[in-house]
């Protein structure tokens, strides 16, 4: 198909603005956050080293490989969590029977005894291993090892929730997640995926994904919330995110990741704190099963993905809807309040319109 040669000039301007774009603002955002990260670790290292002295369980997974800490997430600039991966999950079996959206249970197996758990106290009567019991045993620990470690000075724990949440000289917050690593497992409430219609991922990239797995994490699940289950406190959150990374992988789309995260923090931080980077990762997911071809990830097709992702992110915020990629019946704009999300549908059409309209957009986001 031949193209007009003023698109064509069109397209490869904004493939120079995008690029310029990414070396600099982009370029700027990650050198501040891998700055950060260091800084942050280092402090949460030692915190974690003083707990595993009191406690052995809670052995610390958090560990730097060349600059890359395994377990850690960036949610914004200024806010990170870390997982700490558990050991020992041989006595308990997996449950998740769609009764707690975006949660499962870990059950002590039929005849197992208690006693060998290696949480044997954190099991309830029923025989669940309780995430919530399991955080605030760890909660403790993290409080008192903030008291006696060589960076008192500068960490604080943060009260009136039941996560273990740091604060870090006055700027920085962290949340410490207790999980397990549920390799080789696929839950039931994921099950559908991948859709059989869309040729994304490629049959070999799913296998390596499902063989991976997923985490169980210990926190608050939104989800659950309001919903009166006796099951809330022992569920655990299921957490894909080592499987999302992997499914972004090739073409342009880990650095389409970046130009949404640099956008979302410059433009899209707002009151009540409607749009995170996690919305942004779901819907790029969403893009990915809309243009299931690897051209269409080519660096020529950078504007449009953006832009894609925005015109998806206004309907989602219009709906009042943003459907977790893995697990579609959970809402990630549950909690939000309705004048947040409309406030950004606002803000995130006005962008919109001036990436669609003005061809040197970039240069001012």
């Amino acid at each position: 198909m031949l193209v007009p040669p003023e698109m064509m000039a069109a397209q490869s301007k904004l493939v120079y603005q995008m690029n310029k774009y990414y070396n600099e603002r982009v370029a700027n955002r990650k050198a501040q956050i891998t700055k950060t990260i260091h800084e942050v670790c280092r402090i949460v290292q030692d915190v974690l080293k003083e707990v595993e002295l009191q406690e052995p369980r809670f052995i610390s997974s958090l560990t730097d490989y060349n600059g890359r800490f395994d377990g850690l997430e960036v949610v914004s600039p200024h806010e990170f969590e870390i997982v700490i991966y558990l050991n020992q999950m041989g006595v308990l079996n997996f449950v998740d029977d769609g009764s707690l959206p975006g949660c499962a249970v870990l059950k002590l197996s039929d005849g197992r005894k208690r006693s060998m758990s290696l949480w044997v106290e954190f099991i309830t009567a029923s025989g669940y291993l309780s995430a919530r019991k399991i955080r605030s045993r760890f909660q403790t620990l993290v409080a008192q090892a903030c008291d006696k470690c060589s960076y008192r000075d500068c960490v604080k724990m943060i009260a009136e929730t039941t996560e273990v949440k740091l604060r870090i000289r006055e700027r920085y917050v962290v949340q410490i997640t207790p999980a397990f690593k549920c390799a080789g497992l696929w839950p039931r409430s994921a099950a559908h995926w991948p859709l059989p219609a869309i040729p994304w991922p490629h049959p070999n990239i799913v296998a390596e994904v499902k063989t991976e797995g997923f985490d169980l994490l210990s926190k608050e699940c939104l989800a659950l919330q309001g919903k009166n289950s006796a099951m809330e406190g022992d569920a655990w959150v299921l957490s894909f995110v080592e499987a999302e990374n992997r499914l972004l992988q090739g073409g342009c789309r880990r650095k389409c990741l970046s130009i949404l995260k640099t956008i979302r923090d410059r433009h899209l931080d707002l009151p009540g704190n409607p749009v995170t980077c996690y919305h942004m990762k779901t819907l790029l997911l969403y893009e990915c099963e809309k243009h299931p071809r690897e051209h269409e990830w080519d660096e020529v097709a950078i504007g449009d993905r953006i832009n894609g992702i925005f015109l998806q992110l206004i309907s989602s915020l219009q709906c009042r809807r943003c459907p977790h990629y893995f697990l579609p019946h959970v809402d990630l704009f549950k909690g939000k309040s309705p004048t947040a999300l409309e406030n950004a549908a606002k803000q995130v059409w006005r962008l919109t319109r001036e990436m669609l309209t003005n061809s040197r957009a970039f240069e001012k986001l």
